[in-house]
């Protein structure tokens, strides 16, 4: 019993890492871009083009 315990609390803890590092992100500004994700698959044909050229 006293396993299932310890588990409980590792994945609180683990639970509030994760929110803590999404709320920094979200302060940061880290999704602040909503542009670029549109286009970016526009550009990826050409980094793949040269990617094998230079190979």
């Amino acid at each position: 019993m006293s396993v299932v315990v310890v588990l409980i609390g590792v994945s609180v803890l683990v639970a509030a890492s994760f929110l803590v590092a999404f709320l920094w992100a979200v302060k940061t500004g880290q999704f602040e871009d909503k542009y670029t994700p549109s286009v970016r698959i526009l550009f990826d044909d050409d980094k793949k083009k040269e990617e094998k050229k230079n190979n």
